[in-house]
């Protein structure tokens, strides 16, 4: 594998961090007026308005009256983008070289001087520069980068695009697993002024193409030789594409504009500095550097563009909120291999880790197929992002293993999980208050907490988190009775990740915490419960979708609030509950409003066989649900297959099945185990509120759903619309006849 060595990134030096924008180039406008409304326009090739449509940024809970003067720094732009000087910037804008109006509050964090991301990033240098900063595994040695030489290699990154041809707000994409050079080609772009745009490695060459063409990339950065197919197909379709990188395996064909990452560093090595200087020198904090493409459930995927300040800002709130050390008192580490195209990964890997001085260790590009557990008892982080997928295989992987137990060690654990969760109950209640620990829990720490902690490789771990997609109580519950709390966190890319985050002394279950400093949320017409469209107000509230005003104005409100989408309430004491999900809302044909997840985590807890589970009936007489089987997945192609897991294997035997394969199961083939999932779908209905919130028919479908299947996104979240086009027959066949009444009697549904 190609990785920057020593010799690659020593060769320049960039000084750039001294020309950087200082605070002489920021005017706080403190006339408290509301910024003027503007028409948006076409960007090139025609004169359009600098900045998108604004309204008045006057809330009755956040004074936001403070902002740039777009006239006080000389950015240079290239030629063919107009500019209207002298308009002041408003709260949002869906043009590549808009800028915005930040949200600066009084007082606080909310209060702190913008940066650039250069200028974060030199001051890491400066407090952290022979700290290691980037360490990966090349054969069986570990290779490792420190701050100065990081920031050296993304400058010579930077002179590079710019030799290649890189514009100004123009992309550069990036298609590939988590890897040092993942990470240079990130910073160098945003250093070289354009746009650092992750790309779903598990894209299609189409889906490529639009992200590609959307964010008028002039280069791409691929992995290896099967993500770089996918550029070349689609190639002849990119007008602006002006060369392709390869940071891994050696090129299968030489062709023009194609570069290996040594052929691609070498470019830069030598080039001068000032030009490089004169680009980061004309950056502000309040224009765009980063775009997330949203993963398109529902149409095409939106470019959500991030400003120099909504990284930097979000990096130093969360830390405030969260406590990082820093590296000179004792350093931070963590695992990368989330998909870095996700801001949750970005966000921890990339910039909270720079804020700190962390170091951030590479997974295995097949991390998500078993090998991260054997990364994490190599690293042994002291901070982990798990989404509930990885939590829930952790869940099933430790129940397997403890059900071929023997009797003895089965007691044990079962008495150390009932002093753990009574021992962390008691402290969540307490809100953290130093409270008398049990001599019990003492003894359950040493003879079974610690070693399930070292089994898993987070025996360092003071804070482990989740976040991505919703997470059952049920795998809540079985971590904290290991002493494994799971803390937490809500957000989107759209608020660059985090907003309300769990702490060790302030959690509670399902909730996803409170607000990091300098940061509102409110409650958008809340019903008779207190049930409300989650709307968030800070400095992490992203500037607009790239070239969709209309989109833009649809998330952004009036007065510059970010709807989510999300339904939550909070409770007495200021924690967060996330209750279901506008979209996903289920209205029924006698107009009952029922969100899905509850229910479907109901039935999952109650049939531990059940994998997936997913609540049909907007628009319908009742409810009904298509189910999925915990079965192996092809660690190579991450596709499922037809074996069940020792866990689903587990729990047929006990209920007397033969059962070995899901075809086995699949389509109420097994009786036995048709009646049992039955049952726990009765006690689910039991429990429902209202006759309408009942599961009146279901279906085992032959599958298992996947990322590569399509009805699951990178963070294993369930994309609704896919499934139900994808499954519309067996959907269909549900509502062609009335329900049965299911009885003792009559345990099944009707065929």
């Amino acid at each position: 594998m190609a990785h920057p060595r020593a010799s690659d990134i020593l060769g320049s030096s960039c000084s750039a961090g001294d020309n950087a924008a200082s605070l002489d180039d920021v005017i706080v406008d403190s006339a408290n007026e509301s910024s003027e409304e503007e028409c948006a326009g076409e960007r090139e090739g025609e004169i359009g308005a600098h900045n998108g449509v604004t309204s008045s940024t006057k809330t009755t809970e956040v004074s936001a009256d403070q902002t740039f003067s777009t006239q006080t720094v000389n950015a240079q732009r290239p030629t063919s983008l107009s500019v209207l000087a002298a308009a002041e910037p408003g709260l949002r804008t869906s043009q590549r070289d808009g800028e915005v109006k930040l949200r600066i509050g009084e007082s606080g964090v909310a209060a702190e001087t913008p940066l650039t991301v250069n200028q974060m990033f030199t001051s890491a240098v400066e407090r952290f520069g022979n700290f290691t900063a980037l360490s990966w595994k090349e054969g069986d040695q570990q290779r490792s980068l420190n701050y100065k030489d990081y920031y050296k290699a993304c400058c010579t990154a930077a002179k590079s695009f710019l030799k290649l041809g890189l514009q100004r707000f123009h992309g550069v994409g990036i298609l590939g697993f988590n890897s040092a050079e993942w990470f240079i080609a990130d910073i160098g772009a945003i250093l070289a002024g354009g746009f650092a745009v992750g790309i779903y490695t598990t894209n299609s060459p189409e889906a490529c193409q639009y992200v590609a063409e959307n964010c008028k990339a002039n280069i791409i950065v691929v992995e290896n030789h099967k993500q770089l197919q996918k550029i070349l197909q689609v190639e002849d379709k990119l007008p602006h594409l002006k060369a392709i990188i390869q940071y891994k395996d050696a090129l299968k064909e030489k062709r023009p504009n194609l570069y290996t990452w040594e052929e691609f560093m070498e470019l830069g090595r030598n080039e001068p500095d000032a030009p490089l200087e004169a680009v980061i020198s004309s950056q502000k904090p309040n224009q765009c550097c980063t775009l997330i493409y949203t993963s398109g459930t529902t149409g095409q995927p939106k470019g959500v563009m991030l400003s120099h300040d909504n990284i930097t800002w979000t990096a130093l709130s969360t830390n405030n909120h969260i406590r990082l050390t820093n590296a000179t008192e004792a350093q931070e580490s963590v695992v990368s291999y989330l998909p870095l195209s996700h801001i949750a990964a970005q966000m921890v890997d990339i910039w909270l880790a720079m804020k700190v001085g962390g170091a951030t260790y590479f997974a295995q590009p097949d991390a998500l197929k078993g090998s991260l557990v054997n990364t994490l008892k190599e690293v042994r982080p002291t901070a982990f992002l798990g989404v509930p997928r990885v939590w829930e295989k952790m869940q099933e992987k430790m129940k397997s293993v403890g059900a071929k137990s023997s009797t003895v060690r089965r007691k044990v654990a079962a008495w150390a999980k009932d002093v753990g969760r009574q021992t962390n109950l008691t402290k969540m209640n307490q809100n953290g208050a130093a409270g008398r620990t049990p001599l019990s829990y003492h003894i359950a720490k040493k003879l079974v907490f610690k070693k399930v902690r070292k089994a898993l490789g987070l025996d360092r771990c003071s804070k482990c988190y989740t976040g991505a997609a919703p997470i059952t109580k049920d795998t809540l519950e079985f971590f904290l009775s290991l002493d494994i709390p799971l803390y937490e966190l809500y957000g989107m890319s759209e608020n660059t990740g985090p907003h309300t985050i769990s702490l060790p002394d302030a959690f509670k279950l399902t909730s996803c915490g409170k607000e990091i400093p300098g940061c509102k949320t409110k409650l958008h017409n809340p019903d008779e419960e207190g049930n409300g469209e989650i709307c968030f107000w800070g400095r992490h509230v992203f500037m607009g979708y790239l070239n969709m005003p209309e989109k833009t104005d649809e998330a952004l409100d009036a007065e510059g609030w970010l709807h989510s989408g999300d339904l939550g309430k909070h409770d007495q004491n200021g924690f967060l509950y996330i209750t279901g999900r506008i979209k996903e809302l289920i209205i029924t044909a006698g107009g009952e409003n029922i969100p899905p997840v509850p229910i479907e985590d109901a039935v999952k807890e109650a049939v531990p066989l059940i994998s997936n589970a997913m609540l049909i009936g907007d628009k319908r007489k009742f409810l009904s649900m298509l189910l999925t089987i915990k079965c192996q997945v092809n660690t190579n192609s991450g596709i499922p297959e037809d074996e069940l897991t020792p866990e689903a294997l587990e729990f047929c035997r006990k209920l007397g099945s033969k059962a070995t394969r899901v075809s086995e199961i699949a389509g109420g083939r097994d009786r036995v185990i048709h009646a049992a999932i039955q049952e726990g779908i009765n006690r689910v209905n039991e429990k429902a509120t209202s006759n309408a919130q009942r599961i009146q028919k279901w279906i085992v479908l032959d599958q298992d759903f996947s990322i590569n299947g399509g009805e699951l996104g990178p963070t294993m979240k369930l994309k609704r619309p896919v499934v139900l086009k994808m499954y519309r027959e067996q959907i269909e066949n549900f509502y062609k006849e009335l329900p049965t009444p299911t009885t003792p009697d009559n345990p099944l549904p009707p065929k």
